[in-house]
C-alpha cells in the first residue's frame, strides 16, 4: 500500500505537520519526522539512537535542512516553524510530493529542478541515511545544513554543550557520531538555535519550544542533468560507504519489508501494511539478549502489560514465531513473584512489577503460540513460571495481588494502579480498579482452565483436575458478582464502589480469551452495550458517554490530559477486541465478516492519518478523528491486525 500526499495536504504549515513517517531499527531507535520534513515534535529526529537497546535513546540529529542555490537566487526546502515566526522556512512551497511505502520519499521542484529525497535506517544498527536524487536544467548546489543535539531522549540541548567535528567524526556529551557524505563539508562556528516551535506538542500541551545546533554545511554542486549525493550517519564505524552501499542499504530495507509482507500472508492492502508496520514495534533487548517490544512511539520503551497484548498481533498474527518465543524469554527472565515486569527503567536499575495482568496475559500468549505453532517444547520450557504464576496469585504477592476466598483475583492497594487504566496523579486515581477487576478475573479463569488442559501433558494430570476445580469456582463466582442485569452487561469491577456498574470497554475481554466463562445469550448483551455505548469506528470508548465522570475530549495541560485519559478517550486497541469478539459470537458467520469488512472501511484513513501505516495510541471520546497520545502503537496495531487474521481464516475456510 502506497500513500501519496501532495499540496492539500500542507495547506498551512500546522495541516502539514499533521502526518509523520516512522523507520525504526529493531533497537528501539527510530527516525521520524512530519510530511512537509520538519520536526513537531521534540522527540521527533532523523536519528533518535538506542546507546543501550531498547530505552537508552539519545536525541542526535534533529534534521537535515536543504537550500538550493542556483545564480543569484535561493530556495529554501525546510519548512521549520520557529517561535519567532518572521523565521518561518518555506520549504513547503517548492515541495510537490510526500510518498511512503516502504521508505519516506519527498519529491522537490524549482523552476527546472528537481530533487528527490528518501530516508532509510539500517536494521540492527543506529544507522539512518538520506539520497538525493538531483535532475537539473542548470548549474546549482545543494546546501545541507545538519542540526544535532547529542542529548538524551526527552531532555534539552544546553547552551554550553561543545560539538567538535574531526574528519569523519562529530563528538558531543561523550558520543561519537561518524558520517559519510560525496558532498563538500565547510566547517563553522556553531550555532545555537534555541527557538524551534513544536506544534504537535503545543497541542498536546507539552512543552513547545526545542533547539538545536549546527556546526558544518554540506556543499553539493550539481550541473545540467542527473546527479546523486548522499549523508549517512551511524554510531558503527561503516566500511565502503559510497553510492553503491546507500542504494544497496535502500534496497535491502524495501526487500525486507517485502518479505515481512510475504511471510505474514495476508491478501487485504490494510493488513499487508499492519504486518509490515507491527515489525517496527520488534526490538532487541540487551540485557536478556533477547526480543521485546516498544509500546508505542515516540514515547514509551517496553512495557510487559503492552507487550503481551501486542504480541498475539505483532508476532502470532504476523507469523513471527521466533520473535514471539524470543521475546517471552524476556519477560521468563525477569519473573518474580509470580510477576511480569511492567516497566525496564532508561537505565541499568531494577524493573518495575506494578502490573497484575501482564503474568496472566503471559500464560495466554504461551498457548496461543502453542495453538500456531505446535510447539510443546517450548511450553515445557515456560511451564515452571506459569505454574508459579498461578501459586503466586493462588496465595498472594506483591501490590495486594491475591485469590480471595470465592476464587477471584483482587488486587489493588493504596495508589498503587495495576489495570492498564493505570493514570494517577499526585494522590489522585482517576479511575481506581481496587478490587476484583472484570477483565483480571477473566484472564484468571482463562489462565486456570489453560493450566488444567497442558498439565497433563506436562506429566502433572492431578494438576490439571486443581486447576480445573480453581477455574469453577471462579467461574461460579464471577457470573454471580460480575452479570448486571439491569445493563445487560458485566461490571467492570467488584469494589463496593460507584465505579462497579460504570459501562467501560473492559467486559469485551471476557468474550475473546481461549476459555470464556458467560453464556451465548450473555455475550450477546454485552456486544450490545458495548456497540451502543462505546463503539467508534477508530476504537472504543474507556466510559459510556452517559456516565457523570466522563470527558468528551482529550488534551490541554498534563492533568487535564491525565484526567481524561480513561474517563471517555477512544482506545484503539480494544476494537480489535470487539470485532473479535463480534465475529466469535455472531449466528452468522459470514453476515459477520461483511459486517466487519464493512466497518473497518475507516481504517485505510486511520493509517492515512497521524504516522503513516499506523495506528494511534488514543482518540477524543467524542469526535476520534486526530491522533493523541503515542503516533504509533503497538497494542492498537497488533490488536487491529489480528481482526484481519481472523476475517480471512473465516473467508477460507466457508
Amino acid at each position: 500500500m502506497k500513500w501519496i500526499y501532495g499540496k492539500n495536504s500542507w495547506r498551512t504549515p500546522e495541516q502539514g505537520e499533521e502526518n509523520c513517517y516512522l523507520l525504526t531499527n529493531g533497537l528501539g531507535g527510530f527516525s521520524s519526522l512530519t510530511i512537509t520534513g520538519a520536526n513537531a515534535r521534540n522527540d521527533q529526529a532523523l536519528l533518535m539512537a538506542a546507546l543501550k537497546a531498547p530505552t537508552v535513546r539519545y536525541h542526535l540529529v534533529t534534521n537535515v535542512h536543504g537550500k538550493i542555490r542556483v545564480g543569484d537566487k535561493n530556495y529554501d526546502l525546510a519548512s521549520q516553524r520557529y517561535v519567532n515566526r518572521t523565521k518561518n522556512q518555506t520549504g513547503q512551497r517548492w515541495l510537490q510530493c510526500f510518498s511512503f511505502e516502504y521508505l519516506p520519499v519527498w519529491q522537490y521542484h524549482a523552476e527546472d529542478i528537481d530533487i528527490m529525497q528518501t530516508v532509510f535506517m539500517r536494521q540492527g544498527e543506529n544507522t539512518v541515511g538520506i539520497r538525493y536524487e538531483i535532475e537539473a536544467g542548470r548549474e546549482g548546489e545543494l546546501l545541507l545544513t545538519p542540526w544535532m543535539q547529542f542529548v538524551p531522549k526527552g531532555h534539552c540541548l544546553s547552551t554550553s554543550q561543545s560539538f567538535s567535528l574531526n574528519g569523519e567524526k562529530i563528538q558531543s556529551n561523550g558520543i561519537c557520531l561518524y558520517y559519510w557524505t560525496n558532498g563538500l563539508v565547510e566547517r563553522q562556528e556553531t550555532v545555537f538555535s534555541g527557538d524551534w516551535y513544536y506544534e504537535q506538542d503545543a497541542r498536546d500541551g507539552r512543552d513547545a519550544v526545542g533547539c538545536a545546533v549546527a556546526n558544518h554545511k554540506i556543499h553539493c554542486p550539481f550541473r545540467k542533468g542527473r546527479q546523486i549525493y548522499y549523508l549517512v550517519y551511524s554510531l558503527d564505524h561503516l566500511c565502503d560507504v559510497d553510492e553503491a552501499w546507500v542504494n544497496d542499504a535502500i534496497d535491502n530495507e524495501i526487500f525486507r519489508q517485502q518479505q515481512l509482507i510475504n511471510t505474514a500472508g495476508f491478501h487485504d492492502p490494510s493488513a499487508q501494511m499492519l504486518s509490515k508496520s507491527a515489525n517496527q514495534y520488534l526490538t532487541w533487548r540487551e540485557s536478556t539478549k533477547s526480543q521485546s517490544i516498544i509500546a508505542g512511539f515516540p514515547f514509551f520503551g517496553d512495557w510487559g502489560r503492552d507487550t503481551m497484548i501486542a504480541m498475539a498481533g505483532c508476532t502470532l498474527a504476523a507469523r513471527q514465531y521466533e520473535s514471539a518465543k524470543s521475546i517471552l524469554r524476556t519477560f521468563m527472565a525477569y519473573c518474580r513473584k509470580g510477576l511480569m515486569p511492567n516497566m525496564f527503567p532508561e537505565d541499568d536499575g531494577k524493573p518495575l512489577y506494578n502490573t497484575v495482568d501482564a503474568s496472566l496475559l503471559f500464560i495466554e500468549i504461551v498457548y496461543l503460540y502453542l495453538k500456531a505453532t505446535g510447539d510443546m517444547k517450548f511450553v515445557r520450557e515456560a511451564w515452571p513460571e506459569m505454574t508459579e504464576i498461578v501459586r503466586w496469585y493462588q496465595n498472594g504477592t506483591d501490590y495486594g495481588i491475591h485469590m480471595d476466598e470465592d476464587g477471584l483475583i483482587s488486587a489493588g492497594k493504596g495508589l498503587y494502579q495495576l489495570t492498564w487504566m493505570d493514570v494517577r496523579v499526585g494522590d489522585i486515581l482517576p479511575t481506581p480498579r481496587h478490587g476484583k477487576p472484570v477483565e483480571i478475573n477473566a484472564y484468571w479463569y482463562n489462565a486456570l482452565m489453560i493450566l488444567s488442559e497442558l498439565a497433563p501433558q506436562m506429566g502433572e494430570p492431578g494438576c490439571g483436575e486443581m486447576y480445573r476445580n480453581m477455574a469453577e469456582r471462579a467461574r461460579e463466582s464471577f457470573l454471580r458478582l460480575f452479570w448486571n442485569d439491569k445493563k445487560g452487561c458485566l461490571r467492570d469491577v467488584i469494589s463496593g464502589t460507584k465505579a462497579d456498574d460504570q459501562i467501560r470497554c473492559n467486559q469485551i475481554w471476557t468474550l475473546t480469551l481461549s476459555y470464556v466463562m458467560v453464556n451465548e445469550e450473555q455475550a450477546q448483551q454485552i456486544l450490545k452495550t458495548v456497540y451502543r455505548y462505546l463503539y467508534t469506528p477508530w476504537g472504543l470508548r474507556s466510559l459510556s458517554p452517559e456516565d457523570d465522570e466522563y470527558h468528551d475530549s482529550y488534551g490541554g495541560s498534563q492533568f487535564e490530559r491525565d484526567m481524561a485519559y480513561h474517563q471517555g478517550t477512544v482506545w484503539a486497541y480494544p476494537l480489535g477486541a470487539y470485532y473479535l469478539a463480534y465475529l466469535r459470537w455472531s449466528p452468522d458467520p459470514p453476515e459477520a465478516v461483511r459486517n466487519v469488512r464493512r466497518q473497518l472501511q475507516p481504517l485505510e484513513a486511520c493509517l492515512r492519518e497521524g504516522c503513516i501505516g499506523h495506528i494511534a495510541e488514543i482518540y477524543d471520546g467524542d469526535v476520534p478523528d486526530t491522533s493523541r497520545g503515542c503516533f504509533a502503537q503497538a497494542w492498537s496495531v497488533g490488536e487491529l491486525l489480528r481482526v484481519y487474521e481472523k476475517i480471512e481464516e473465516m473467508e477460507d475456510n466457508k
